[in-house]
Formats: structure tokens, sequence, C-alpha cells
């Protein structure tokens, strides 16, 4: 346990050290988490994390352990197929491994905009895995794997005592295995009830409504439980836009005298630079092998008037703490984290996927924004491309944004469709009616058109037959569209301000957030592949995921980073694509220094990763300083993670701006 003397000290240091705002790893650490003798080793070791572990639109998350493996699902809406699982092996890296509902089963599903499935309570209980959502009514599905196959969902029976079962629900299982659902229906309704073998509600309702009686949490929404130490804790959220609240008891009764009303949850921020104030709706704490507990919460992006809020509510990790059996969940910071201690199986960063669609299946990654989209692809028509053939309206093919910086490119081809054909990349929020298009239009007259609402930039094309390459490049709010004939020489399009799409919408967006990906109108458009993050086009190195020892700074109105440090340092980029196997020569690093040094380039993990450049950067104004991959030898494709790491020796000598992969020649 963290006494009330360290965890005072632990929030000094917080507020006086620029580099990381460090969490105790458990008990008997000191307050920073960090013993000086040891600090030598996080700027070559990977053992702390940055939030948002799920960046991009995951809101209303769930959080299950069973043994050494982590399941989250959430709230999907009406993003189809419903309910993605994700699975982790360390509570950072995550990834789809299936999805529960397809839209085949979905009858009971509102299609469209603030409608489908809420909550997505994932939980293991007599022996199974079940998931108990909200749609028109509460309903399960089970499974003997998370990945599933699910079977059909079953309607939740309720009765006159029962009443209304709302939605946010969640599932709390007693030290004895006993389940019971956490129950919220509108603002004043908070109960529980047990449920029995058959997933259904048995016994009798243990009635909480005097939690929120009086509004004093303002919605009190998405209550979770879980039990230490015999107190039983319960956890209602404010509502949207933030608040964590807390309460305990000795036993699961009714009786308002034997509750303790505990306050906020989370410790209030000393970060001045972090971007996600307020979480909440957080999971329900676990306990790991080491003693340590965590939670998973989301928010909304923003800081000032740099708004984010467009991506929807981003979940973050933060570890619970425990000061005389009293829970406090550790503050939300835009610096580095110490992280659980748990080995990753090497699952990458989460990150917006590649696909060259070569499966006879889309990956669990991609979704639809409407049961008729989803009825409209096909990888069958012409091996290699998926098709998407619209109805009268648009078809869409699309994930969920992740980043702040990237390049998005598609090529496409209008052989089989109309003379009305469009299609490209496709950004849009939640009600869909801001949406951004890179595409090509198959009318009298050819054009390539990057547009947001009125902002329109227009070339012409005149390659009809010949298909397109199109690639968007985001560099924070700026959105700057290119087309190709080859895929390798590019052509500008124009640039837009994204400031529109990214920022806070009406309506809570819609309770979603931005999805990117392929759209169609108009007739079939063939699509060959699709890259998010193109490593042949310039990365910021400021648009890393995770990071120890740098900092950013302005350098020519654009970012750029350096490390703080005589240790060095290191940065990591989700999700680079590397292109076909053999396709990268060589790697080109943006930088200048005053005395120079070595980058040294691993790829996927910087501890048991491969080392594949080790770039020399010369002394001088900023240039572009090239190393081969793997000294020309060996073939690397696909998606990696990619890690810089800085020379041990004189901080702020080396600043990096960007990467990029070249091709032989280049």
């Amino acid at each position: 346990m963290i006494t009330r003397t360290v965890a005072v000290a632990f929030f000094s240091l917080l507020l006086t050290t620029p580099c990381l705002y460090a969490q105790p790893s458990g008990p008997g650490s000191n307050a920073s988490g960090i013993a000086d003798a040891d600090s030598a080793r996080f700027y070559n070791t990977v053992n702390t994390y940055v939030n948002p572990v799920l960046p991009g639109d995951h809101p209303d998350p769930t959080l299950l352990k069973v043994g050494d493996d982590f399941y989250h699902c959430g709230s999907s809406f009406h993003f189809n197929p419903y309910l993605p699982i994700y699975h982790s092996k360390d509570l950072v890296h995550w990834k789809v491994i299936g999805r529960v509902l397809p839209p085949a089963q979905a009858n009971m599903v509102s299609d469209g905009p603030s409608k489908g499935v809420w909550q997505g309570a994932i939980t293991y209980f007599y022996g199974s895995y079940w998931i108990y959502f909200s749609s028109n009514g509460q309903w399960f599905s089970k499974a003997a794997s998370p990945a599933g196959p699910w079977s059909a969902p079953v309607k939740v029976e309720t009765n006159p005592k029962t009443g209304n079962l709302g939605y946010d629900n969640s599932i709390f299982i007693d030290d004895d295995g006993k389940p019971y659902m956490v129950i919220k229906n509108g603002q004043k309704v908070n109960r529980l009830q047990a449920l029995g073998r058959d997933g259904q509600l048995t016994d009798s309702v243990i009635n909480l409504d005097w939690i929120n009686a009086h509004l004093q949490y303002s919605w009190a929404e998405g209550p979770v439980m879980c039990k230490r130490n015999g107190y039983y804790y319960y956890f209602p959220a404010g509502d949207v836009s933030g608040g964590q609240y807390v309460l305990r008891a000795r036993e699961l009764t009714a009786d308002s005298t034997k509750w303790e009303r505990l306050g906020d949850f989370f410790k209030p921020s000393p970060d001045p630079n972090n971007t996600f104030p307020r979480p909440n709706h957080i999971s329900a704490p676990i306990q790991l092998a080491d003693g340590t507990w965590w939670t998973i919460g989301q928010s909304y992006q923003k800081h000032g008037a740099d708004d984010w809020s467009g991506m929807g509510r981003q979940t973050s990790l933060y570890q619970v703490i425990w000061e005389n059996d009293r829970p406090w969940g550790l503050p939300p910071v835009s610096t580095p984290v110490l992280k659980p201690a748990l080995k990753n199986n090497r699952t990458p960063w989460r990150s917006v996927h590649s696909d060259d669609f070569g499966a006879d299946k889309l990956g669990a990654w991609w979704h639809f924004l409407n049961k008729g989209s989803a009825a409209s692809y096909s990888l069958s028509s012409r091996k290699g491309w998926v098709r998407l053939t619209p109805d009268s309206s648009r078809t869409h093919l699309v994930q969920k944004e992740t980043d702040h910086f990237y390049s998005a490119l598609t090529r496409l081809d209008i052989g089989q469709g109309s003379a009305a054909s469009k299609g490209g990349i496709y950004l849009t929020n939640g009600d869909q009616r801001v949406f951004v298009r890179l595409f090509y239009a198959s009318e009298k007259e050819q054009h390539i058109v990057l547009q947001l609402d009125t902002a329109m930039r227009k070339v012409p094309y005149n390659n009809k037959g010949k298909g397109v390459w199109l690639k968007l490049e985001r560099y924070e709010h700026r959105l700057t569209g290119y087309y190709s004939v080859d895929g390798r020489r590019w052509l500008p399009v124009g640039t837009i301000n994204a400031v529109p799409l990214d920022k806070v919408q009406p309506n809570f967006n819609s309770w979603v957030g931005t999805s990117m990906g392929l759209f169609a109108e108009g007739g079939a458009v063939d699509f060959d592949l699709f890259i998010c993050k193109d490593g042949f086009s310039s990365l910021p190195v400021v648009g890393n995921n995770n990071h120890f020892g740098i900092q950013k700074i302005q350098q020519g109105g654009e970012w750029a980073v350096t490390n703080h440090s005589n240790y060095g340092g290191w940065l990591m980029i989700a999700g680079v694509d590397f292109g076909i196997a053999g396709e990268a020569k060589a790697i080109e690093v943006m930088a200048g220094a005053a005395k120079g040094g070595v980058l040294e380039v691993v790829l996927d993990d910087l501890q048991e990763g491969e080392k594949i450049a080790a770039v020399p950067i010369k002394s001088g104004k900023r240039a572009g300083h090239v190393a081969l991959l793997r000294a020309g030898g060996g073939k690397i494709s696909g998606q990696h993670d990619l890690f810089v790491r800085f020379p041990a020796g004189t901080p702020q000598d080396i600043v990096i701006n960007s990467i990029r992969l070249l091709r032989a020649g280049k």
C-alpha cells in the first residue's frame, strides 16, 4: 500500500519533473516509481507508455481479465459489425480479435447515427464468456472464446419489480463467483440484481436509487464494481463530459446508511500540457499478480483551443492506488507513465491497419457506417481488390482514425463502374454531416477532388481507364491531397483545414468519433489496397505514439523532436507501412545537429526487435541523412512499429523533423 506521505511526495515530484510523470509501480516503490540507480535503463528499454493506449473512438470501455489475458469491449453504436473484441497481454498493446454481432443477426438494432448497440459489457462466469449489451432492451450473447463465434443474442427478461434495464450496465462477479448486473436507467435508477446460469436476472433487486436521487453525480452513468479487502466499491461516472466517483460498503445492501461516499476517483492532473481532461466511464479496476491495480477510462482530447473532440472518446490506462482502502485513479498526464509489469506478446501498438484485400474475408478492424454498406462490398469480384457497389447513396468501408500525423493512400479503378462513379479516401464524423473526401470523379471531364463542405480543391485528370493513386496527408488539422499514375511520383491537389471535422460536434458527435477509409458512390469502384501510414511519405516524428527522454520543439513553423538527457532517448511511430517485400532499401532522416552522432532504427520492439539501420547524422543545418536498411540485405514488408533511438551523449545535439523510407535509386 502507498501511504499518504508517499503519495504527497509523488505528486510533488510530478509538478517538478518535466520528462516523466511516473506512476508508482507497486508496494515498496519510491515516490516516482523509478530508483535513481536504474534511471538510465528507461532510455534504452520500453518500461513506459504514453496515453491513450486505445487512440481514436473507443467509448464506454469495459475490461475483463481471465488468467494472463485481457479483453476489452465498449459501445459500438451504429458502427457494424457490432461490438469489436480487443485482446491484450500487457494492457498497453491491443488488437481486434473478433466481433460479436454481424448485421445479419441484428434485426433488433436500429440503424443510423446515435442508434445501434450501446454498452458491450464483456465478462466471464459459469465457465463461459458472456457479453451484455443494450439495443432496444438488454441482450446477451455467449461464447467459448472471446474471439467467437458468439451465440445469437438473447433478450434479458424483465418484470415490474426489475423495471426498465436501461443502458450502460455492467457485470460484477463476487468472490464466490456469483454474477450481478449493475443496472443503470436514466438519471435516478441505480440497481443490482443477480444473474442465473441461464444468463437471466434472478433473486431480488438491490435498490440503490438513492445514489443519485439529487442528481449529485449528474447522470451517474456507466456504473462498475469491484471488491477488495472485504469492501464493495461502486464507481458511477458523471456524464459524457467527465467526472468519476466512488462509494463503498461492507455488504451488498440497499441500505444507504451502510454505504460511504468517497468522492472523486481521479487525482487532479498536475500536468498543464495534459490533453485528456476529466477521464471517466472507467472499467472495473482489476488486480495483477504483482499486487498493482489498473483501470481504463475514456476522455475527449482537447488542450485550450486545440480541439480533437471529433476523434471521439479515447481510452487511456490508469493505475489505481489505495490509501487506507480508499481507491484513487492516478491522474491523466501527457508524458510517459510506468507500464504494468507484464510482457507483450509482440502485438503492435493500436493503429489504423493497412490492407491489400488478398484475404477471403475482411479484417476485423474494418467497419461500416450502416447496414446497407455492410452488404455492398465484394472480395471475390476481382481477386486482390475490394469492390464497393453503392445503391442510390454513398457506401463506405472504414476504420477508427487513430493519429494526428499520417499519409493515407489507395489505388482505385472505376473500370467496372458507371460514368457517374466516384471513389477515394473518406473521413467522416459521427452523424456524417461533416466529411472529407479525396476522390476521383468519372464524369464528362475527369477530376481529382479534395473536399470538406464548401472547401474544394480540384484538378483535371486525363488518364481514364488506367486507374489512379490517391494520397491524403494529415499534419494535425492540415490535410493535403495528392494523386499519382504510378504510386511514386505525386502531384498536389490542394490543402484544406480539417478543424470543422476535428473539433467538438453537435449532439456529442452522435456518440462516436471520426472514421477513415474508402468510399464509393454513383457506381462500383475497385480498390487495390489501403495504407494509412505510408512509410515512403514523410513521417513527422512529433507524431510518435510512445517515447521516453525526448521533447518536442518548434522549428521553422513545424514540430521537431530532440532528446533532453545524457542517457539518450527513443521514440516509436506505430504502424509504419514498408510496402511489398524488398521495396524499402534505405531510410532517410531529416535532422540537424551541432556535433552529430548515430541514430539507431529498430523494428517492432526496442529491446527484442531487430536493428535495421544506423543513420549517421553529420553536424550542420537540417538535411536528409540516409542509411541502407539491413545494410542493403534482407526484405521487410507490411506494417511495423518503428523505433528511433538517440545516442547517449550531449542532449539536444540532434534535432529530428521526419523520417521516410526510400526505394532503390532514390
